[in-house]
């Protein structure tokens, strides 16, 4: 019974082509056993590999070319799970030998059919195997562990509740779903999405909108017209403050004939926080291409202004097709043109079909941190080299379609910048019944042997994501219990706000925050705001926009296309906190340099005790991922604790290696509570 129950988990874990035959799991292990019994050993294997994939083309022809026709019968039951129905028990004979049907593996292999997957890219994780334990098990290409994984992952740890949990209140309607937000210059938040069926917004041509401005000081939302379509870009901001996103998807054109192919495409969009008359605008797209199709891609602004872009699928297609992935980089100057040239990065080709929307960090040294799958390494783009690699980070798959959180933790001169990691979050592969990895792993890259400090959430969390708050302190929240990535593939959303203090001792750092009663799952985004708030938004697990949920559909539609914007307000704006905001901030300069100093005056509360100057760059956000998010404490002197008018010179970082050149926020951070931001341009 041990073997058996072992056997069924193992085809529960490996059913990620068709969750729909997983009610009948436990059917396919019968027919597996009775064969691994009666039939010669060849043959079992044979169909085993067919099982293990149940992939309906797989699966038919294995049996038809290695089941003996006196064992036919024993196939009947499971006729009924694939159409034809009766297609087995047609046979009336089977000519090939076993011998024969084990050297035709290679062929159907090769012939499965190759289908483009609307909801995205599926990731069986029974054919992704690495080089360490921690990749290798059964169904692995590199087959059974000889080992147990060098470090285990922890599981989940109580943590207490916050005294001030923060809460969240819903504030205005997103008029688009949220696949990608980004916070601008005019302090507005910019929601880009995908071809739809259905929006909230009409434009003037009759189509429907894909992108929107929403300004949080109305709640009030205007849309946007874009020319080619953004399914799951990636971006990043330019130097001079616009915003880009990279890549994208084909056209949908018995949808919207107005939009076209999005693959390489480069759209810019521009405000800015002194001319009103940007606001409202439409993304600008003259004409610019990426090098290559890319689709889940990422970008990093790089410290000259350029930006690194890797990562995608060509075409959306199967990604354990070598052919149809883009394991490479290409660079776009800081005007956002693409050099015309993609370079293969390695770290990517080891690790497909896991490859796609890896966590990058520019760090202090100029080197980039690339995370993916479970590996990780230091790159120089500048000399296209891997300059140091890390162990494996333990646990599940940490990047899509498992994505957890990546966060850069503040930078700070009392460290030397150096750059601090934490990962939270993961799953074991994609489908709804997929377990979620609570682990946390935490690494210091430039230090000395550097290695993985393993930590974990109180519970397991799949598409969770780390905002960075001006404090210092992280708020992790969206997500689910149990799934993964994609459309109708998550269940048991996880509800609640995670705080994490990075300063604490290990064991010590988490704490529990408030709960919304709205699931947030594939496809939604967490944002800083100027005032301190964190804006909450999106949630469209379907592949078209579903406004009721319909129970008892594969794939699940019991999570709707979610419009309502709700506002997280932190622990430090409640309570008395909340009476206790400095204001009246006024910068000496809004156009920053590295290396030099300014001034910030400002009116602190009665009795205050200390302060500090935070840098905030809110980056790109989609899928669990904040592209370029970073923050860091600055240097400053002429604080005089308790005296309400404060006229500080603050100091800017080194170089731009540390704050890499476009739009920031300053905060003004006064007894842990934060003044509101104000937009500057680093240069």
């Amino acid at each position: 019974m041990a073997v058996q129950a072992g056997l069924r988990r193992h085809f529960l874990l490996r059913a990620t082509y068709h969750p729909e035959l997983m009610v009948d799991a436990e059917q396919l292990l019968e027919v597996r056993l009775a064969i691994q019994r009666e039939l010669m050993a060849p043959a079992a294997r044979l169909l085993a590999t067919a099982a293990t994939h149940l992939h309906t083309v797989f699966l038919r022809t294995a049996v038809k070319v290695a089941a003996p026709a006196a064992q036919l019968l024993l196939l009947c039951p499971l006729a009924q799970l694939l159409p034809p129905k009766s297609l087995f028990c047609r046979v009336p004979q089977v000519e090939e030998t076993v011998q024969e049907a084990l050297q035709q593996t290679a062929l159907v292999e090769q012939a499965m059919e190759i289908q483009r997957v609307a909801t995205g890219p599926k990731v069986p994780a029974a054919l992704f195997c690495g080089n360490s334990t921690a990749h290798c098990g059964e169904g692995c290409q590199s087959g059974p562990c000889t080992g147990p994984p060098i470090v285990s992952a922890p599981g989940p740890s109580p943590a207490p509740m916050a005294p001030m949990p923060g809460s969240f209140v819903v504030v205005g309607q997103s008029g688009v779903p949220a696949m990608h937000a980004g916070l601008m210059p005019n302090n507005r938040v910019i929601f880009l999405d995908k071809v739809e069926n259905y929006t909230q917004i009409k434009l003037a041509d009759g189509q429907y909108a894909y992108s929107a401005e929403y300004d949080p000081a109305t709640n009030m939302v205007v849309g946007l017209q874009y020319k080619t379509n953004a399914f799951c870009s990636g971006g990043a901001f330019l130097p001079d403050g616009t915003w880009l996103s990279l890549g994208g998807n084909a056209p949908l054109t018995f949808i919207d004939p107005t939009v076209g192919d999005g693959f390489q495409a480069i759209r810019y969009l521009t405000r800015s926080p002194t001319n009103a008359a940007l606001n409202g605008q439409s993304w600008s797209e003259p004409g610019n291409q990426l090098s290559t199709a890319r689709w889940y891609a990422s970008a990093q602004t790089m410290p000259d202004g350029s930006i690194f872009v890797a990562s995608g699928s060509l075409n959306g297609l199967d990604p354990t097709v070598p052919a149809n992935n883009n394991p490479t980089y290409e660079i776009l100057n800081n005007q956002g043109i693409s050099s015309g040239v993609s370079i293969p990065l390695q770290i990517l080709e080891r690790n497909q079909p896991y490859y796609m929307y890896p966590f990058i960090h520019q760090l202090s040294n100029g080197d980039v941190f690339i995370f993916v799958s479970k590996s990780s390494e230091l790159f120089s783009v500048a000399t296209n080299t891997t300059t140091q690699t890390f162990p494996d980070l333990p646990g599940d798959y940490r990047t899509y379609p498992n994505t957890g959180g990546s966060i850069l933790l503040p930078l700070s001169s009392a460290t030397q910048w150096a750059p601090d990691i934490v990962i939270c979050g993961g799953g074991a592969y994609q489908d709804i019944t997929s377990p979620t990895d609570p682990s946390c792993g935490r690494i210091q890259p430039l230090s000395t042997n550097a290695a993985w400090e393993m930590d974990s959430m109180p519970e397991g969390r799949g598409m969770v994501e780390g905002t960075l708050l001006p404090d210092g302190t992280v708020i992790f929240m969206n997500g689910c219990n149990e799934g993964a990535q994609g459309f109708g593939l998550a269940q048991d959303p996880t509800y609640e706000a995670l705080i994490y203090n990075y300063t604490a001792p290990l064991g010590q750092r988490w704490q529990k925050g408030a709960s919304t009663n709205i699931a947030r799952l594939y496809h939604s985004v967490a944002l800083l705001m100027p005032n301190g708030t964190i804006m909450v938004a999106g949630s469209n697990p379907v592949q078209q926009p579903v406004l009721i949920p319909v129970p008892n559909q594969v794939p699940s539609e019991d999570y709707v296309t979610e419009f309502r914007v709700e506002i997280y307000t932190p622990p430090y704006l409640q309570g008395e906190s909340a009476n206790r905001i400095p204001t009246s901030i006024i910068l000496s300069s809004t156009t920053l340099q590295v290396d030099t100093s300014f001034k910030v005056t400002f009116t602190a509360p009665p009795n205050a005790q200390n302060v500090k100057i935070t840098l905030y760059h809110g980056g790109f956000v989609t899928h669990s991922l904040h592209m370029n998010h970073r923050m860091a404490f600055l240097d400053n002197t002429g604080w005089v604790p308790g005296k309400t008018s404060q006229s500080l010179t603050v100091q800017m970082p080194p170089n731009n290696n540390i704050v890499p050149p476009g739009p920031y926020q300053v905060f003004v951070v006064v007894d842990g509570v934060p003044g509101v931001g104000q937009f500057i341009s680093c240069s």
